[in-house]
């Protein structure tokens, strides 16, 4: 069968200029005069012709496509990140290639293992646990990458997250300002620094009101787990006024058990609060108040870190926080005098 795959050189003499011009049009990161590469870019677009990024990728020694390893897509905000990641990255000559890891360890580290089998230009680690050994390999190995959403231990790694907790802070604040005094938090994996920081953060809001939670029960950022921990808060005769929830996807489960397994409404009988301000937080059957993270931001920033170590070879120092910001719905009781009350 014929080889009928157009080439540079064909587009090169469609367009009147030289071969090397034509592959500088079609690889990210150079530049051409602006007529030159739409004459280039209409030839092409007239025969048809398709870059050759595999042999482009051996001639610059770059594949320029980035490795993300995810733990789950259940979670509404890991989906929304999913798809500013690709944008970002595309509008930056960016392929992205996605893995999925539970959070564990070893899991992570087969799967990073197989991103290095595919000669990825770096690596972005989406809401998932890292090991010193982890780390260690990429650094061995002198692949970038950057920490999206998961706080360590270790606040040297690269790593761009919310700040978690100032924002529990904010949301313990702002309910305890509304008067409730059974606040209970049903809190995101307490292995991960996430979800430590917004329960520490929740206990310190409640401590400048004089209060402590009434419980605070890990659900390991799992819906299901997070409507058992409803049913049995609303067991006891002590149930609470109030919940913080360590992220939106479990919110929603809580909001629906209160609701129509409970008979409960909100804010009247019970105040909720969320972490993430996904898109579904704002629709009405939600209608949830939340703390928002700035996902474009965060996602923005974990990018350009990322592609500077690429371009540098410069690890830059540590953790960045992007601020958080509550989103005030009709889920909670709103305090007396807001927004003038400075939370």
């Amino acid at each position: 069968m014929k080889d009928t795959r157009v080439t540079a050189a064909e587009v090169a003499k469609r367009a009147g200029v030289s071969q090397p011009t034509v592959s500088r049009v079609f690889t990210p990161g150079l530049h051409v005069s602006k007529i030159k590469e739409k004459r280039v870019r209409e030839a092409a677009r007239e025969l048809g012709y398709l870059p050759n990024t595999l042999a482009r990728s051996l001639n610059t020694g770059r594949s320029r496509t980035i490795g993300l390893v995810l733990a789950n897509l259940k979670n509404p905000f890991s989906t929304e990140a999913l798809q500013r990641f690709s944008r970002a990255l595309r509008d930056n000559g960016y392929h992205l290639l996605v893995f999925f890891a539970n959070d564990l360890d070893e899991d992570v580290d087969a799967v990073v293992e197989d991103l290095l089998a595919h000669q990825v230009d770096g690596i972005i680690l989406a809401s998932v646990s890292t090991s010193i050994r982890l780390t260690s390999r990429l650094d061995a190995v002198s692949i970038p990458f950057v920490l999206f959403n998961r706080g360590q231990e270790d606040r040297s790694l690269p790593s761009v997250t919310a700040s978690n907790f100032d924002g529990g802070r904010q949301a313990g604040r702002f309910l305890a300002s509304s008067g409730h005094r059974r606040i209970a938090h049903i809190a995101g994996w307490q292995k991960s620094v996430n979800g430590r920081e917004r329960q520490e953060g929740f206990i310190a809001g409640l401590a400048e009101f004089g209060l402590e939670p009434i419980s605070c029960i890990d659900c390991h950022f799992k819906r299901d787990m997070a409507v058992e921990a409803t049913i049995a808060l609303f067991a006891d005769a002590t149930r609470p006024e109030a919940i913080f929830v360590g992220n939106d996807d479990m919110a929603f489960g809580v909001i629906e058990t209160l609701r129509f397994t409970l008979g409960l409404h909100l804010p009247n009988d019970v105040s909720v609060v969320g972490f993430d301000d996904v898109t579904m937080a704002a629709w009405p059957s939600f209608d949830l108040t939340t703390l928002r993270q700035p996902a474009e931001m965060i996602v923005d920033t974990t990018v350009e870190m990322l592609l500077d170590m690429i371009e540098t070879g410069k690890r830059p120092e540590g953790r960045v926080e992007i601020s958080t910001a509550l989103i005030v719905r009709g889920s909670a009781r709103i305090p007396e005098g807001w927004p003038d009350e400075g939370l």
